[in-house]
């Protein structure tokens, strides 16, 4: 609520500010909703080769205790390198483009989503996140069920399928040269 439509009529101390009300309200207006607006995201997370995350809601930021939310930009044709995120849940929605997930013991699991759509990610399933479109970005939004950033990669996968024309992005695996 704006300042001019708060009822100012309960400012004043009164002799009866045993009411639970009157020792909220200044916890409330400090400590209640917060707004993160666009433009004032942190760059200043766990980041990897073609991919570009910026948190707007976890506990440094608004003191979240349970959850995290921010949002990814994965470089067109990039992948992350198969890996599970321990007993976190993920949710990822698709702002623009064309995701493509793969998950299971051998990436033999494929589904694609693009804008509006969203995606749930179980705890501890293996998967790797595609940006199925050769020509732009991918751009999601994506929130973590815990602050913690879990993230445990798998390195010995064997893929049913022979992976796609497009670079594998991790710490392990750099951007391909030109």
């Amino acid at each position: 609520m704006a300042d001019h439509e708060h009822d100012h009529s309960h400012d004043e101390p009164h002799a009866h500010d045993h009411h639970h009300g009157h020792a909220d309200e200044p916890r409330w207006k400090h400590d209640g909703v917060r707004v993160v607006t666009g433009d004032k995201l942190d760059s200043n997370t766990a980041q990897t080769p073609g991919m570009f995350r910026q948190a707007a809601i976890n506990h440094a930021r608004v003191g979240a205790q349970k959850i995290w939310a921010g949002t990814v930009s994965i470089q067109p044709n990039a992948k992350t390198g198969v890996h599970h995120h321990g007993e976190l849940e993920s949710v990822i929605y698709v702002v623009r483009g064309k995701a493509r997930m793969r998950w299971g013991e051998r990436l033999e699991f494929v589904a694609e989503a693009g804008p509006g759509d969203f995606i749930y990610v179980p705890p501890y399933v293996p998967h790797q996140e595609i940006n199925a479109d050769p020509d732009n970005p991918l751009e999601c939004v994506l929130v973590r069920s815990d602050n913690e950033a879990v993230v445990v990669n798998i390195t010995d996968v064997d893929p049913v399928e022979a992976p796609e024309s497009v670079y594998w992005v991790d710490p392990i695996h750099k951007h391909p040269p030109g």
